[in-house]
């Protein structure tokens, strides 16, 4: 016979275990159940725990840098927190920045460990978000270093070099650039403990923001230079998808496509750029206020619907692979301006990505540029959208981010 001592301590110990059983299951109805998956591709769709994947999202490029002071890391966690209320669950930024002291790569292979913890503390805080991160290893642009930065090291270096250009051909240039994204790949997060290669937080690498080719309109340059650099990307890193990051201009490979483009070209190819088999899916991106500037807002409209239908088809019938519309927006800046317009613009192109998605689309989901947090106007140009303080943004998102989830269950 148990005494009654024992008799409560048993029960008691019963009722913790219990307890315990159910603070599990609060906690884990807290966490996504496809948090660990990694985003796939299936023919022209993407697919996440082998159900289908839409989403809508944003762009943020600036996370590392604000993240990398430890008092302003504040404005990370409200984006991300704004943002997940808002439905969206994607985010493109940058996992680059070049030249200076103040930089992730300060000279070539020389990284500052104050900018990577900064970039662990976005990967980190945007898992807790349930928010997959596109990065982005490099710029076209001057902007935080990119090409030329590049192409400086290698002239500093004692290498002949003729321009920024010479990015996609130079062999020093390519170890510098190579080097980065093995740093970058195979970084162990200081706050997950997870390779970047290993965490399936990030939904896919891009290779550069924008590649352009002034050199050589035809897109061939830059082809060869994706190849290289996709087959070495997979080399290290065959988990996670990769995209290449263009604009969606055409080039010579079928001359008809041209005629989408806004007047020129810029050393990219849509069909032959990413018909290479290591790259997952296309992206486009679209300012129709700077590509057909001087037109009114119906011809810059019009100009819109023909690159996302274009490009739609080619992605699907061509290409046979998945498209992001990976940066789209409206400036306060353009003649005309209202946030009714930049309403009726955001509201078309989402119109459109949902209904090119329902129709048995390829396209899977929008990143608009951009999202900021409050108390940044130092990083303002012209296109930022600040979900705390612009109410109509907000529901405009919202609106999005419900269709496409609602559409994803009845694909």
């Amino acid at each position: 016979m148990f005494s009654l001592n024992k008799s409560t301590s048993i029960v008691t110990l019963f009722l913790l275990f219990l307890l315990a059983l159910l603070v599990c299951n609060s906690d884990a109805r807290q966490i996504n159940p496809r948090a660990n998956h990694f985003v796939q591709t299936r023919g022209t769709h993407f697919v996440l725990n082998a159900s289908p994947f839409l989403f809508n999202g944003f762009n943020s490029y600036w996370l590392m840098n604000v993240a990398s002071q430890p008092t302003e890391r504040h404005k990370v966690t409200s984006v991300f927190r704004d943002a997940a209320a808002a439905g969206l669950t994607v985010t493109r930024t940058w996992a680059f920045s070049d030249g200076g002291s103040q930089a992730l790569q300060t000279s070539p292979g020389v990284y500052n460990e104050q900018y990577f913890q900064a970039l662990d503390f976005v990967i980190a805080e945007a898992k807790k978000y349930n928010i997959r991160l596109i990065l982005s290893l490099s710029n076209n642009y001057h902007d935080f270093g990119g090409r030329p930065q590049y192409a400086s090291w290698a002239r500093s270096a004692g290498a002949q070099i003729s321009g920024d250009d010479d990015f996609y051909t130079n062999q020093l240039i390519k170890g510098y650039y190579k080097n980065h994204v093995k740093t970058v790949l195979t970084r162990i997060n200081t706050i997950t403990k997870v390779a970047y290669k290993d965490d399936a937080t990030i939904m896919a690498w891009e290779l550069m923001n924008e590649p352009r080719c002034q050199a050589d309109y035809s897109g061939k340059t830059v082809n060869g230079w994706v190849q290289e650099m996709a087959s070495y990307v997979k080399s290290i890193d065959n988990k996670h998808l990769l995209e290449i990051g263009m604009e969606g201009f055409y080039g010579d490979s079928i001359p008809d496509r041209k005629q989408y483009n806004p007047g020129y070209q810029v050393g990219t190819d849509f069909i032959s750029n990413n018909l290479i088999s290591q790259i997952d899916f296309a992206t486009i991106h679209a300012y129709p206020d700077q590509w057909v500037p001087g037109q009114g807002e119906d011809a810059q409209l019009k100009f819109m619907q023909r690159w996302m239908t274009s490009h739609w088809s080619d992605s699907k019938t061509v290409l046979k692979k998945p498209l992001v519309f990976a940066e789209f927006g409206k400036s306060n800046k353009d003649p005309g301006y209202s946030v009714n317009v930049r309403n009726s613009f955001l509201n078309m192109v989402n119109s459109n990505i949902y209904d090119l998605a329902k129709n048995g689309g390829s396209i899977a989901g929008g990143l608009v540029w951009q999202l900021m947090a409050e108390g940044m106007e130092s990083y303002y140009d012209g296109y930022e959208i600040v979900l705390s303080q612009d109410v109509s943004a907000r529901n405009a998102l919202t609106q999005q981010s419900a269709k496409m989830t609602a559409l994803e269950h009845t694909i």
